[in-house]
């Protein structure tokens, strides 16, 4: 009950957080407003964040293990472009079904250099996450194959790409179909990878 409630009270935080940032702008949101805004006090924010920055980089660590989890969870017999494509429509999917406010959000990230850092330096953690989890699902070797970091790589600069330009575009695009776009283009690389038997493979498939 203690852990439900936490996650509940990080998510309020998190929510008012990001609305108001995204509406207001990083400079102008104080700490106290998203505590009002939460219906929480200045003390209880800072138990659960140490920042507003820390606020938005919880919520990039979310998303990025959320991505994992689905590429993990995707048939072991799919294409890799098609399981990482699935991966990474996830958060974009959630983007376009709330369009007006992901869409301020996205672009607060990307036009805040201190967030827009924290962002980049976040991925670093979510290209290692992807490029286990390839090398695991694939039986390869991720110190010596280079194909899961490359394959990793690739997935993220789409995933950037989609968001850049559905920043810049504002809502005249369709983030979903921009990530469609995207894989078309990258698909023949990611899916040029051959498969070896290793136990994570086996267990997978079983």
């Amino acid at each position: 009950m203690a852990q439900r409630k936490r996650q509940l009270v990080s998510h309020e935080l998190t929510e008012a957080a990001l609305q108001l940032l995204a509406l207001e702008g990083f400079d102008s949101v104080t700490i106290d407003e998203i505590a009002t805004t939460a219906g929480v006090s200045k003390r209880t924010f800072f138990r659960y964040f140490a920042s507003k920055e820390d606020v938005v980089v919880q919520f990039l660590a979310d998303m990025g293990t959320g991505i994992r989890a689905e590429l993990a969870a995707r048939p072991i017999e799919e294409r890799p472009s098609a399981a990482l494509r699935h991966a990474v429509s996830v958060p974009i999917t959630a983007c376009a079904d709330h369009s007006d406010r992901a869409l301020r959000v996205v672009q607060l990230i990307l036009c805040t250099p201190a967030l827009l850092a924290r962002f980049l330096e976040r991925q670093a953690q979510w290209r290692d996450d992807l490029t286990a989890e390839l090398a695991s699902r694939l039986g390869l070797d991720p110190d010596t194959d280079l194909y899961p970091q490359l394959a990793a790589g690739m997935t993220l600069t789409a995933f950037n790409t989609v968001l850049h330009r559905w920043s810049d575009g504002g809502s005249a695009e369709d983030p979903s179909e921009l990530t469609n776009r995207a894989f078309a283009v990258i698909a023949p690389a990611l899916d040029a990878v051959e498969q070896r038997s290793s136990p994570a493979h086996v267990h997978r498939g079983g």
